[in-house]
């Protein structure tokens, strides 16, 4: 199986998840494989217009134990009590073990087995019958149930997270992209797992078909195609890519990811004032259509563009995409010069665009960005989705610990708990951490 070179610490990642799943399944996995979250330098919204991102692979993410069943079940159980972390959220999942409520006719979930779902015949349909705390699972079922269609069979998978779920990061990516390389590998299906890109594309499927977000690919992508030490420059249209060298340490910089502690589900989020994700997505594809182009990447002339909309909000969104892709050239230009001290300007004028233009900032994040700022970082901007998750602030090095530290004042300040902090560097994609 092609995969990512080993990285420290995925021994320490194995060997304990290994004994976990020897001691639910009563029988040893036939091998350990990890997925990554990631961070988007920029490029927020534009993977699903056919655009341009630039992520990198976390040091964090999703690992999964497995072995085979020959009975055509899939059967997924948690180490984290909500899902992913025990990052509590309303509709978080169940821990295995924990009573999940009715799942409907397709699956079950109790104390003995944690959820288990027979692949054949298994659909969408199934899914929107499961219970609130059970829809996690959707995610790595609906991995199987296209994988199943390609001839995959069975398997047990125990799941375990340092990712948080719901800040942004691409935590269920990564739990899809561990669940289809685990799969793949343990069916010795080389043609598959080999083809990361295509891999990305399958899991992207299953987010939309048995999760109903309509994403685009750079998550996918990101946590099966990034390389460590690297950015990975991505087409989201054609799925071309190119690694762009990454060394924000080596020029006295670091990258702190803010957890603002406000989670988002962008399953949901239609509730949210302007609505949330697929309508974003839907007015995207509206304003296009009425440009007469395949997707906003494809406007040439911005000024233009926007004379033809009459609608503010199609011009705000459109006005965003076209400036966002914009900006994705010239930080991927300034990575491939070395200039990675000019980084930060570029970071909030994104920051700026998602939250006046594309509407997706919420307080906590502008919060972060500002306080940053005064505390003479580079830049910041939201990442992610948006509605809730996570802030990236570059600041030198030696200020990082200030920054830090005004960050956490401000929202103390206003009352808010403490964020969370992570120095990012890029890290390897998806791999074989064990062979069980």
């Amino acid at each position: 199986m092609t995969s990512a070179p080993a990285a420290p610490g995925d021994r320490d990642r194995a060997e304990p998840l290994a004994a976990a799943f020897t001691e639910a399944y009563r029988r040893p996995p036939e091998g350990v494989w990890h997925a990554p979250g990631r961070i988007n330098v920029i490029g927020e919204h534009t993977d699903y217009n056919d655009g341009l991102v630039l992520p990198f692979a976390l040091g964090r993410g999703v690992s999964v134990a497995a072995a085979r069943r020959d009975d055509g079940v899939l059967e997924v159980r948690s180490l984290q009590f909500a899902g992913i972390r025990g990052e509590a959220r309303d509709g978080g999942a169940a821990r295995a073990g924990d009573s999940g409520g009715s799942s409907g006719p397709s699956s079950r979930n109790d104390g003995e087995t944690g959820l288990s779902v027979p692949l054949d015949g298994f659909g969408p349909d199934a899914v929107r019958g499961w219970s609130e705390r059970e829809r996690w699972a959707a995610y790595p079922v609906g991995v199987a149930a296209l994988l199943r269609e390609l001839g995959i069979g069975g398997a047990s998978l125990l799941f375990d997270s340092d990712l948080p779920w719901g800040a942004g990061l691409s935590s269920s990516a990564a739990l899809e992209c561990a669940t289809a390389l685990a799969l793949c590998d343990l069916y010795g299906r080389d043609d598959l797992a080999s083809d990361r890109a295509g891999l990305a594309r399958l899991a992207q499927r299953a987010e939309h078909e048995y999760v109903g977000v309509p994403c685009g690919l750079m998550d996918q992508a990101a946590s099966l195609l990034c390389t460590a030490g690297h950015a990975l420059m991505l087409d989201c249209r054609t799925g071309l890519s190119a690694q762009v060298p990454l060394d924000l340490p080596g020029k006295g910089l670091t990258l702190l990811v803010v957890d603002t502690g406000v989670r988002h589900d962008l399953a949901g989020g239609d509730h949210l004032p302007g609505g949330g994700y697929g309508r974003r997505r839907a007015e995207c594809e509206r304003a296009a259509a009425l440009l007469g182009v395949p997707a906003l990447r494809d406007v040439k002339d911005l000024a233009a563009a926007l004379s033809r909309l009459d609608d503010p909000v199609l011009r705000r969104r459109t006005q965003h995409v076209v400036t966002e892709n914009h900006r994705v050239e010239a930080t991927a230009g300034l990575l491939r010069a070395g200039a990675e001290t000019e980084l930060g300007a570029m970071l909030t004028a994104s920051h700026l665009s998602l939250r006046d233009q594309y509407e997706v900032s919420w307080p906590e994040a502008d919060l972060t960005v500002e306080a940053a700022l005064r505390a003479g970082a580079r830049g910041g901007r939201m990442v992610g989705g948006g509605f809730g998750g996570s802030v990236i602030v570059l600041a030198a090095s030696g200020r990082a610990e200030g920054v830090r530290d005004a960050i956490t004042a401000a929202y103390r300040a206003r009352g808010l708990a403490d964020p969370g902090f992570l120095e990012a560097v890029p890290a390897p994609g998806a791999r074989r951490l064990a062979p069980g």
